[in-house]
């Protein structure tokens, strides 16, 4: 069964007399332990589907199923329940909180789930490690470089073991080549079986990826394997 299943999703925007089709009839499958990209020009209906894949926002009309849960038709605490669950994201502004620790940047998530202090810590730990910051722990946002805080920022992703790792624009504050330096991260957690989906608007980003759905127009113009 695939992780993502979308059949006929789309999702309409009214603005004032206006309704804007962002997207339409849009149907696409992704397995467990795939690495997708998702391209498009601006206008084209990507935030808009990473929205509905981040169970951030529901479709107008269509079916979509995440691991097996038909989440089209849930409600706001049920879509953060899954979201808390399902979904590590990463955000090109790495949304970390000032004044405190990596440390405890990557234990928030584990907070809410209501994990006891020393798992959460041992968790944290070990999610700051995995992206090599292990001897950065203590150490707040503004003592960080803006690839160490991207760093922070995917291991607070990784802390909860989601079954999706949501990558919004991950390099777009970053110079190329510490961008290169958090996609090999990446690259390592799809070799160690992560789902990944990345959106950007950069090829050379996007080719990290083994798969780009190109998007236009709010439909999907092309579903391609990367050739490495």
């Amino acid at each position: 069964m695939s992780l993502i299943r979308l059949d006929r999703v789309s999702r309409y925007y009214r603005m004032g007399a206006e309704t804007i089709r962002a997207l339409e009839e849009v149907s696409l499958t992704i397995d467990r332990g795939e690495y997708v990209a998702i391209m498009g020009p601006s206008g084209s209906g990507k935030s808009t589907l990473m929205n509905l894949l981040g169970c951030l926002d529901t479709p107008t009309s269509g079916v979509y199923e995440l691991n097996g849960l038909n989440v089209s038709e849930m409600d706001d605490n049920q879509l953060a329940e899954v979201r808390n669950r399902e979904i590590g994201f990463v955000f090109q502004t790495f949304n970390l909180l000032p004044r405190a620790t990596a440390l405890r940047n990557v234990e928030l998530p584990l907070i809410y789930a209501g994990l006891a202090a020393e798992e959460r810590r041992q968790r944290a730990l070990e999610a700051l490690e995995r992206v090599g910051l292990g001897g950065r722990v203590n150490h707040k946002p503004m003592e960080l470089s803006g690839g160490q805080g991207q760093r922070v920022a995917i291991a607070r992703a990784l802390v909860n073991r989601p079954s999706i790792l949501l990558a919004d624009e991950p390099t777009g504050n970053l110079d190329s080549k510490t961008g290169m330096e958090i996609m090999a991260i990446f690259n390592d957690l799809a070799a160690t079986g992560h789902t990944i989906i990345l959106v950007t608007h950069e090829e050379d980003i996007a080719h990290c990826a083994r798969r780009i759905i190109r998007l236009r127009d709010g439909r999907i113009a092309s579903d391609d394997p990367v050739r490495k």
